[in-house]
């Protein structure tokens, strides 16, 4: 029987290492993207270049709305494998919307999942050697 609890503990731990670190990556490309988007808009409708320039920018909307589904994949992911509230994946979605959002909350949900993780992982053993010597 506590061999079932060790082995779930661990399982959780795993899968949200592992999905945090997919959220994580693609929490930054879409950022990136974003930020290219809004350069693509500017110079699309603020600066209104004419199509030879247009031909050389035009996919980028087009790449954005694809990579912001994979992110949400990861969103879906990450927040069902923590299993947390419906108002941090609201937060977690609206950070790949708003521009520069998508660096700020992922941050914040990787700070979140850390301690989250760690508090399901228990107190690490301690080491008689410590990590370091620094008297050597």
């Amino acid at each position: 029987m506590e061999d079932d609890v060790s082995t779930t503990t661990e399982d959780l731990a795993g899968k949200g290492g592992r999905a945090l670190r997919r959220y994580r990556v693609m929490a930054w490309i879409t950022g990136v993207m974003l930020l290219i988007l809004v350069v693509e808009m500017v110079i699309k409708y603020v600066l209104q270049a004419g199509p030879e320039v247009m031909r050389w920018i035009e996919w980028v909307p087009f790449v954005h709305g694809w990579i912001y589904v994979v992110y949400l994949v990861t969103v879906v992911d990450l927040w069902s494998t923590m299993r947390w509230g419906y108002r941090r994946l609201v937060a977690m979605i609206l950070g790949g919307v708003v521009p520069v959002m998508s660096f700020v909350v992922e941050r914040r949900v990787h700070e979140h999942a850390v301690r989250d993780l760690a508090a399901v992982r228990g107190p690490e053993p301690a080491d008689d050697e410590g990590l370091t010597r620094l008297d050597a």
